[in-house]
């Protein structure tokens, strides 16, 4: 005998399950048999109902055993479940009616049959109430957590954007903040210097090879008419008439404030930018760049512009300070005198301009005759430089060779000069030492009006300061009466009159430079200042001057006596 029963709800188990214990019962089989066979397929058809799908229930009765297996309908791998029982006696009756039944009494027939059925199926049908409650609040549960991650998704979505902008905009503050840096430094360093060859060398340093590739700087004046001219581009030409920065390129650069220009025919390939050097006035001249890599952040490109435009500035109060200084150390030599010859007096006189700075124009020395045949020497400072510091120490040089026409001593010519200062120019004052030798007479008489006091090597070589009480400055608001001082002179003997550009230093003060001026003056043999005077000057300046970056005029008058005059 041989009987399948597809498996799909608990009615069908319960058939099953039944019409088992039927056939078990017509065959024989013992009733603890039959319980445990009916136990264990109850519980194997409740697995399957849980798993769900199509399962097959096939009993068979062959050789004396009752066999039931119970399998998948799907091949899914999972092995067949069986379960046999001996029967001991052939069917009582036909057991196809034990098979089929009636369709009517099959509800009797499962309730009498076995109680444990009837609880079966009143647990199956709880379960499928429970799991139906369970799938629906599983369903909306479902449902919530779906919109929950669609807020999430939406929350992550506006959570990355604004991650985004806000490294967008740290990033664009940092660059900010990186081209300010760059801008400040680099203005401080080309404005540092006065030097316009230096200003020009430097700019392309500044810029290669963070901001540009390439950059060259083309100055109108700088170029030599001996040499053949350098072809320069087209942007670069029509930046220099107009004053206007140009991009040359294949494609528009659309940066701000700059004019666009077809592709250079000298460099096709590359992007150029070029930028006029503006002053007040005209263009000093153009730089032209080419980019770091394919083009110029529009940002960079401005603060490109901005530093180029401080560079014109720097250039031109660079040429205006070589400018004005060329013409105050011109019109300061021009007036500087050359020294007379006296027979038993020599003179060796050096003027050094500073090299730090619109310094120069304020330092002077002179030598003179006077009616009477006595020598007057002098050297002076006037406060201030540059051109107009110049102008004013002319002045006093022709004011004192006036004075000194009608006679008077050291004191009484710097007197004048004081009041001469004052009412001429209230807000300018110098400083001046005047010494007079006199034919025939071994004494100078000197004077001097808050100057550094003059130093005198006797013949033996001993150095002294000639430091009597002196004048205060010419031209302050105060009437003074200068006085006159004299020492004895040996023949032999040399004075050195200087400047504080000599001997000052801002760190060190005056006093310690006039020690090492007269520890050099001392070193010197008689023999030697006799000989070369002018010698004697420069080798007294390289010692004096090499701890110094001569951030002012230096003058010095050596005044020697060979014998009596």
């Amino acid at each position: 005998m041989n009987h399948t029963w597809p498996i799909t709800t608990v009615s069908d188990a319960a058939r099953a399950r039944i019409t088992t214990a039927r056939v078990a019962a017509a065959y024989g089989v013992p009733p603890l048999e039959r319980t445990r066979l009916a136990a264990g397929l109850s519980a194997r058809l409740r697995q399957c109902l849980n798993k769900g799908g199509l399962w097959f229930c096939v009993l068979t009765v062959a050789d004396g055993s009752l066999r039931v297996e119970v399998s998948p309908a799907a091949a899914d791998g999972e092995r067949p479940w069986s379960v046999t029982a001996l029967c001991p006696e052939p069917a009582a009756g036909p057991v196809s009616e034990a098979v089929a039944g009636d369709a009517t009494a099959l509800p009797e027939a499962l309730l009498g049959a076995d109680e444990d059925t009837a609880l079966v199926l009143e647990r199956l049908a709880e379960q499928e109430e429970l799991v139906a409650f369970h799938r629906d609040e599983l369903h909306q549960t479902n449902q919530g957590v779906l919109a929950l991650h669609a807020e999430l998704d939406a929350a992550g979505r506006a959570q990355r954007e604004a991650f985004a902008a806000e490294r967008a905009a740290r990033r664009e503050a940092e660059d900010a903040r990186r081209r300010l840096t760059f801008l400040a430094d680099a203005s401080a360093a080309l404005t540092a210097s006065l030097n316009h060859e230096e200003i020009a060398r430097l700019l392309p340093e500044l810029l290669v090879p963070e901001y540009a590739r390439t950059a060259d700087v083309w100055l109108f004046d700088a170029e030599d008419e001996r040499a053949p001219s350098v072809p320069r581009p087209a942007a670069a030409v029509i930046a220099a008439r107009t004053g206007r920065p140009q991009y040359a390129a294949a494609r528009p650069g659309g940066l701000p404030g700059v004019d666009d220009q077809p592709p250079s025919a000298l460099h096709p390939g590359r992007p150029l930018l070029c930028v006029p050097l503006p002053t007040r006035s005209a263009p000093l001249g153009v730089v032209t760049l080419t980019p770091p890599g394919e083009r110029w952040n529009p940002d960079d490109a401005v603060m490109l512009v901005e530093l180029t435009r401080r560079a014109g500035g720097a250039l031109d109060n660079a040429r205006r300070f070589e400018h004005n200084r060329d013409i105050a150390e011109t019109l300061q030599r021009a007036l500087l005198t050359d020294l007379p010859t006296t027979p038993g007096l020599r003179l060796a006189a050096r003027y050094l301009p500073a090299t730090y700075g619109l310094n120069i124009g304020g330092d002077w020395y002179d030598a003179f005759r006077q009616p009477d045949g006595s020598l007057i020497t002098v050297i002076g400072d006037v406060t201030g430089h540059g051109l107009h510091a110049a102008v004013m120490m002319s002045q006093l040089r022709t004011a004192l060779r006036a004075y000194a026409v009608d006679g008077g001593s050291p004191g009484e010519l710097l007197t004048r000069l004081h009041t001469f200062l004052h009412h001429l120019q209230p807000d300018l004052y110098a400083t001046a030492v005047i010494a007079r030798f006199q034919p025939d007479e071994p004494v100078l008489t000197w004077a001097a009006a808050g100057h550094p006091p003059p130093v005198l090597r006797d013949p033996d070589g001993r150095v002294r300061t000639l430091d009597a009480k002196p004048g205060a400055m010419l031209g302050i608001p105060l009437h003074q009466e200068i006085s006159d001082h004299t020492v004895p002179l040996e023949p032999g003997s040399t004075l050195a009159l200087y400047t504080d550009g000599l001997v000052e230093r801002r760190a060190q003060g005056i006093d310690p430079g006039i020690e090492r001026l007269s520890a050099a003056l001392g070193a010197f043999g008689g023999e030697e200042l006799d000989a070369d005077l002018d010698g004697a000057a420069e080798r007294i300046l390289d010692p004096m001057l090499s701890d110094s970056e001569r951030d002012d005029d230096v003058c010095l008058l050596l005044c020697h006596i060979d014998g009596g005059i």
